[in-house]
């Protein structure tokens, strides 16, 4: 297969280069195209562009594949944990015995949040969004620790394994701080000699001084829910990072803009719809069975199943529905919601229709079910993501850094007005 595509514009000819990814992906190097012809591509949505060379995370929707750093997300989620797999996102190789232990140290000495982001978390109005709240407090971080917020890129790298530790720690830590606020409670203190899903459990629902421990099932679950979440590819919120970091921003900066990318709801809400749409069923006095009717009739639109990246079944989902069935027998939780969603589960896995166009439960909608049986207000499912998030935006941010050549600006096709002749305010 020749390496070249060749691009007609009226008589004038351009060769192009193609390049191939290790996974044989294709793409056509447009580049230069401005430069050479005055011709930019239209690509509404960037559906159909790569918008860089990435050695983080491969995803082949078509098959259901997931891969961080080349291990597939099958085999981290049976074998790995939450902090292996961001350390393995963050540096490329999966951490020795010893190096893994030192990274759980360092993130674990920052569990207690400094006395200025907690007021600033306590400065917000308390009807404030939670992704408000924990990108406002990012900021407020970087402005504690100016040695590793510097937008100075040498300095900031430098300092990459002390910040990536920082604000991997510190957002669970300001989540818990504003559940509490919003309560009337005060934050306890932190326990960091427990499981970084342990110890944010504590933090968010102890009575006390959190002195009990939560069921290690349900510490699991929590876990591979911030595992599976952990990176994406190039969704929006990523892409917003890196695009922010290609400015020259430092972490918390960059961070504070992914957040706010996946505050929009239709990127990072779908787990917290899947629960709307199971209250509204139950308002309704249905058990499941007229809303997939309605559903299979165009009616209704089931949330929590399908995916827009993956055409057969979610990998995330085969993994989390294990969990999801252990966190509830452990919690021995039982609600009219969950036999809602149960019963939404069964059809799908069984009947022709859903089976026919894939429309398979997909991992918002066990998150969904998970989260609401720990005891997580809806409004924070949101920030729950972007906890899990944070280990890929930072390896992104990393991977600009270390690698950016140029700040990111995308081209436009204007359709406004032509030149116009300004009338004075006599004349209008």
């Amino acid at each position: 297969m020749p390496d070249t595509a060749n691009l007609e514009i009226g008589d004038d000819k351009y060769s192009l280069e193609i390049i191939t990814g290790t996974e044989q992906e294709k793409a056509i190097d447009v580049s230069r195209l401005r430069k050479q012809s005055n011709h930019v591509t239209f690509d509404d949505g960037y559906g159909n562009t790569g918008s860089c060379e990435s050695a983080i995370t491969f995803i082949d929707g078509d098959k259901g594949i997931l891969r961080y750093r080349g291990y597939d997300i099958v085999e981290l989620a049976e074998k790995s944990t939450f902090l292996e797999s961001a350390y393995l996102l963050l540096y490329g190789v999966l951490p020795s015995r010893s190096d893994l232990e030192a990274f759980k140290q360092l993130v674990g000495g920052y569990c207690d949040l400094p006395e200025e982001v907690v007021q600033v978390v306590h400065a917000q109005p308390k009807n404030a969004h939670p992704m408000a709240v924990l990108s406002s407090g990012l900021q407020a971080l970087g402005g504690v620790y100016p040695q590793f917020c510097t937008n100075d890129r040498k300095k900031d790298l430098e300092a990459f394994d002390q910040s990536a530790a920082l604000i991997i720690s510190s957002v669970r830590s300001i989540a818990a701080a504003l559940y509490r606020h919003v309560n009337g409670q005060a934050l306890p203190k932190a326990h960091s000699d427990r499981s970084y899903c342990g110890n944010f459990l504590s933090m968010m629902f102890a009575q006390g001084d959190g002195g009990e421990e939560v069921p290690e099932s349900v510490q699991n679950a929590l876990d591979l829910i911030f595992l599976l979440h952990a990176d994406h590819e190039q969704n929006c919120s990523t892409s917003t990072c890196r695009m922010i970091a290609s400015g020259g921003a430092n972490p918390f900066a960059s961070l504070a803009g992914g957040v706010s990318a996946l505050w929009g709801p239709l990127h990072g809400g779908a787990n917290m719809a899947v629960i709307m749409m199971l209250n509204e069923i139950h308002e309704s006095g249905d058990d499941g069975s007229r809303f997939v009717e309605s559903a299979k009739q165009g009616k209704s639109r089931l949330m929590g199943f399908g995916h827009r990246v993956y055409r057969n079944y979610d990998p995330r989902a085969k993994i989390l529905k294990s969990a999801c069935d252990q966190a509830l027998a452990a919690l021995g939780v039982s609600s009219p919601i969950l036999e809602i969603a149960r019963k939404l589960e069964e059809v799908a896995l069984e009947d022709s229709y859903f089976i026919e166009r894939k429309l398979y439960p997909n991992v918002d909608f066990y998150s969904g079910i998970i989260l609401q049986a720990l005891g997580f207000p809806t409004d924070m499912f949101t920030v729950l993501f972007a906890i899990g998030r944070t280990p890929g935006w930072l390896s992104h941010w990393k991977e600009i850094a270390e690698t950016g050549k140029k700040i990111h600006r995308p081209r436009q096709i204007y359709q406004g007005e032509t030149l116009r002749s300004y009338l004075s305010l006599e004349n209008r």
